[in-house]
């Protein structure tokens, strides 16, 4: 790891700093400490398939991106030195828990690389990961109305009365609207719905395969975790949920399909048929004034990514941004907790 970070450094920047060498062997003594050489290695394994073979791989998003091995190894694209990201959001040894990171793959590439991943560790290696429906306030509403053989449409009116917030449950939801409350007086059967639900709350309805988790064991999964065939897609998951792998200690990658990456693929592709131009997507001007000025300030983000709601677009317009750090700073606010303060960045 070691060699292919000093490798990597040399090829990314024109000189290497003191700065840049002790932030190195800083994250690599970590890195070392915690045991986790092998899981860079093989995510910069399959990044750079991935590169290699024509796959579009995002340039890296998350805490990963604070990371100068990441960066130096190929699996980033984002500069943590030039941007000054913290290295301990992604690890520290305060905080043992594995390393997180979720990589983006053009979503017709997504499974080429999986494929790659099976071929070079064993198929008996890797498997991808359960995970559980649960029956939450609402739709346990629904399932019991149906076994207790009530009307479809007299449930459905029921379920409505849950408010619409996170995690809600059925105590919560009759404190929120009294009127859940009351359905229990109308009869015995609507009194059986909600003393029922109450009690199947929070049950595994159904298993299904998580959309982006990939396990990659050091033998045979069979060895470490049991195993469960999803008849309708026959892919094989492991029997465990991504919390309970991580308690076994086995490795969970997180291969997410983006179909951003995708179109910016195609479009690259267009240019280049009908303009004869090729262009490098790593090698764009990041300070272009007329996408500051046509795009971004006007709103006209609709295609990109963590861009393009309705919210972002009436914040743009107002932000006017002028350079990405202004856009990064965006990006960072608009989210659950720091919405509220936009408006004060803004202005």
């Amino acid at each position: 790891l070691k060699a292919l970070c000093i490798k990597g450094i040399n090829d990314r920047y024109d000189r290497t700093t003191t700065v840049i060498q002790s932030r190195l062997k800083y994250e690599l003594s970590i890195i070392k400490k915690m045991g986790y050489a092998g899981y860079f290695l093989i995510t910069q394994d399959f990044v750079n398939y991935a590169k290699k073979n024509g796959i579009p791989v995002g340039p890296g998003r998350g805490s990963a991106a604070g990371s100068l091995v990441a960066y130096a190894t190929g699996i980033t694209d984002v500069d943590p030195i030039k941007y000054n990201l913290l290295f301990e959001r992604f690890l520290n040894p305060e905080r043992v828990t594995m390393p997180d990171i979720d990589i983006d793959f053009c979503i017709e590439g997504r499974e080429k690389v999986i494929d790659y991943i099976k071929n070079k560790y064993g198929v008996e290696s890797v498997a991808q990961i359960i995970t559980f429906g649960t029956m939450k306030a609402k739709s346990v509403l629904r399932d019991v109305g149906r076994v207790l053989g009530m009307s479809y449409g007299e449930v459905d009116s029921i379920a409505k009365l849950v408010p619409n917030e996170l995690n809600i449950t059925l105590d919560k939801a009759i404190k929120l609207n009294p009127e859940l409350g009351a359905v229990a007086k109308k009869s015995p059967t609507h009194n059986n719905l909600l003393n029922y639900s109450k009690v199947l709350e929070g049950c595994h309805r159904h298993a299904s395969t998580h959309a982006a988790g990939i396990v990659i064991a050091p033998g045979p999964l069979t060895d470490y975790v049991p195993l469960f065939k999803n008849n309708s897609t026959q892919d094989i998951a492991t029997q465990v949920d991504m919390n309970g792998l991580e308690d076994l200690g086995l490795l969970k990658m997180d291969f997410l399909g983006l179909r951003n990456l995708t179109v910016i693929d195609k479009a690259l592709a267009l240019i280049k048929d009908r303009h004869n131009k090729s262009i490098n997507i790593k090698e764009i001007n990041l300070e272009d004034s007329q996408v500051f000025d046509n795009i971004f300030s006007k709103g006209n983000t609709i295609g990109v990514f963590q861009f393009e709601s309705d919210g972002m677009r009436e914040y743009l317009t107002q932000l006017q941004p002028t350079c990405m750090e202004d856009l990064i700073a965006l990006n960072a606010l608009y989210r659950p907790g720091p919405m509220a303060n936009a408006p004060e960045f803004i202005a």
